[in-house]
């Protein structure tokens, strides 16, 4: 080497060493000034030594350092949310950190973590000072964080009345709601106070949100009389309905607040009807959220001295028809028939569905919620056949309004199914036998629950493939899946008679013609019968999986769906056939695998990993099957031509040519 080139090569391995030295003396500056920031109290500074490296290094590197992060959040942001002026006045000043520069915080209250600026930080934090020193710095006044709220919506839910005043005066923007459409009175309906501030300065008392509730909603819900009484005194619309048709007189019978329902009474004139109506929807929730029956009772004598009171008894309206899933039972109509129901708190709590269903209709939530809580008391007291009732009617209700991809009817059929295989399971065991119930669950409620999951299952499927994908809903289309391939099981194992296999033969076979894959792998159903990673989880079991019986891989299940015309080589997204998938060795069972073969299952075709189901099987110890009886002489050929990478396109018939690419990884 000459002595240029060997001159170049020192100065740039002196220059490497020199930007090595460099970049960790900023990173040391950097974690100095991170740390002195977190251990900060409000009143304390920077010390001398770090302001003063700091201070020598040039403006560019210097706003560089302030812009770290750690735990995503900057110098800047950790000053901020710990209440101290000074450092959050030296880093803007002299640093010049981004005011606007997001962090990460987490609301104490309900444990939340928003992406939000410093002064929404301190905003929430209740630092006053830091947020004067921020507005008076710049910071821009009305900044979202990553819900759409900005720092005084923000400030109000927190109840900081001095800097939401501070806020206000300094021109943030009083009306902006969030994305839900949230605005600051919303917000600030625990506060009397803050309330009037707002209304004072031009809040609009009937915004509503993404809902449609307003303030006063949201004040009846919380049992606020005195923000509600403030609210009505401004010009709250007592007769605003929510998306739910749920206006204030509804809210307060719904939420049990007595206090804001006697008020109401009081101060708007209603009709004798709905007067009557709102003491029944009152009791209603006495007896089903506060277990209180005397209080129910004396509503509902109430709400019928009221129907009574004018020259015409009120009649009550709709009509609703007798419901299997009610016990066929009607409403009270007199005193003795109410003194009857009151002396059985079932009976009780069957007439406040009634009312529930009368005065809201089948598809209010509240009604919903209702049928499958008061489902899961039932099913607490082993009445098995009465929660499935309830759960059955609130399944079949939610599909009709929403469909089988929204997640409360996912969650419906989750727990109708877990149920169901819950009751089967212990039926087979004799220590179970004394606490469930004799037929249960029958082969016709199985059978109902499968034809309501798959009416529109082949639309639904097409939904959501549709762009944007809807992450949510393609996970409840899976689950919906998995819980069809469950009640193929369960409606296998309740079928008493002939009539009932023809009609479960049918209702797959059409199943399985629409050809519906699950979104997330793109799995048919017979890979999901064979696989144990198939199970059914539901927020009102306890999913200890040691206490639940394994169905899948299942025999019974696999035959049926090839029966009714199952693809036997259909592949799923990883390019896996049903026979990969069995073949593995927490799926491996004998019968299955055979079952596979016999209905023409490939041995030798790969997938995307080259992983072929004649491999797993002769691998796995416990293997029997003759594998080498299921290898055909053509797919032999096929295995031979792509290993050794012969080509084969344009030389062989059309037909050979696909047979072969099927052996492709």
């Amino acid at each position: 080497m000459g002595k240029y080139s060997t001159n170049a090569a020192q100065s740039a391995a002196s220059t490497s060493t020199k930007q090595g030295n460099q970049h960790r003396t900023l990173e040391q500056i950097g974690n100095e000034l991170i740390r002195e920031c977190k251990i900060c109290t409000e009143n304390t500074r920077l010390s001398k030594g770090l302001r003063e490296r700091l201070e020598r290094l040039p403006r560019k590197v210097r706003k560089e350092v302030v812009r770290r992060t750690h735990d995503g959040c900057s110098p800047l942001f950790i000053a901020c949310r710990r209440g101290n002026v000074e450092i959050t006045e030296y880093l803007i000043k002299v640093c010049e950190a981004n005011t606007e520069q997001k962090g990460l915080y987490e609301v104490p209250e309900d444990r939340s973590v928003h992406c939000v600026t410093p002064l929404w930080c301190a905003c929430v934090s209740g630092k006053l000072p830091v947020v004067k020193c921020l507005v008076l710095l710049g910071s821009n006044i009305n900044a979202l964080s990553d819900t759409g709220s900005t720092p005084l919506r923000s400030a109000c839910f927190m109840t900081h009345i001095d800097i939401v005043q501070f806020l206000v005066e300094h021109g943030a923007d009083i009306k902006k709601p969030n994305y839900n459409g949230g605005t600051c009175l919303i917000n600030s309906v625990q506060s009397v106070t803050l309330c009037t501030y707002l209304i004072s300065k031009g809040a609009d008392v009937n915004a509503r949100d993404i809902q449609d509730k307003t303030a006063l909603h949201y004040a009846i819900q919380e049992h606020r009389l005195e923000t509600a009484q403030l609210l009505l005194e401004h010009g709250a619309d007592p007769f605003a309905k929510s998306r739910y048709g749920d206006d204030a007189l509804q809210t307060a019978c719904l939420k049990g607040a007595y206090h804001i329902f006697d008020f109401l009474k009081k101060r708007i004139n209603y009709s004798a009807e709905r007067l009557a109506d709102a003491h029944e929807l009152f009791g209603s929730t006495l007896i089903d959220d506060l277990n209180v029956t005397r209080g129910a009772v004396l509503h509902w004598r109430l709400a019928h001295q009221i129907r009574l009171r004018g020259p015409e008894y009120i009649c009550k309206r709709p009509t609703i028809e007798p419901r299997p899933a009610y016990g066929y039972a009607a409403e009270f109509s007199t005193i003795s028939e109410l003194d009857n129901i009151a002396a059985d708190v079932d009976a009780m709590r069957v007439q406040s569905l009634l009312i529930y269903e009368r005065i809201l209709g089948i598809g209010h939530k509240d009604t919903l919620f209702r049928l499958m809580f008061r489902g899961a008391s039932y099913a607490d007291a082993h009445r098995f056949q009465r929660c499935i009732d309830l759960w059955l009617l609130a399944l079949q209700v939610r599909v009709q309004k929403y469909s089988i991809l929204y997640s409360d009817t996912c969650l419906t059929a989750q727990a109708l199914v877990r149920l169901m295989l819950d009751l089967i399971d212990q039926c087979e065991e004799p220590v179970g036998l004394a606490f469930v119930e004799e037929g249960v669950p029958r082969f016709e409620d199985v059978y109902a629950v499968f034809s309501i999951l798959t009416a529109n299952i082949a639309e639904a499927r097409q939904l959501i493939s549709i762009r944007p994908v809807h992450r949510k809903q393609q996970e409840n289309f899976d689950r919906v899946m998995k819980c069809l391939t469950h009640l193929i099981f369960l409606v296998l194992a309740t079928a008493k008679t002939s009539s009932d296999r023809e009609l479960i033969y049918r209702a797959v076979h059409a199943l399985v013609q629409s050809n519906i894959r699950s979104a997330s792998n793109n799995d048919t159903l017979l890979h999901l019968s064979v696989s144990r990673l198939n199970v059914i989880k539901s927020g009102y079991f306890t999913d200890d999986t040691t206490t639940t019986k394994v169905v899948f891989p299942n025999l019974s299940v696999a035959k049926l769906l090839l029966d009714c015309g199952a693809d036997v080589n259909a592949k799923n997204e990883c390019k896996s056939p049903p026979l990969l998938v069995a073949a593995m060795p927490y799926n491996y069972d004998r019968d299955i695998i055979y079952t596979l073969l016999e209905h023409g299952a490939h041995l030798d075709e790969p997938n995307r990993l080259d992983d072929r189901p004649l491999n797993l099987i002769r691998d796995n110890p416990i293997n029997d099957i003759p594998t080498v009886s299921y290898l055909p002489l053509k797919c032999l050929c096929s295995t031979v031509i792509v290993r050794f990478g012969i080509p084969y396109r344009n030389q062989i018939p059309r037909t050979l040519e696909e047979f072969v690419k099927r052996h492709e990884p």
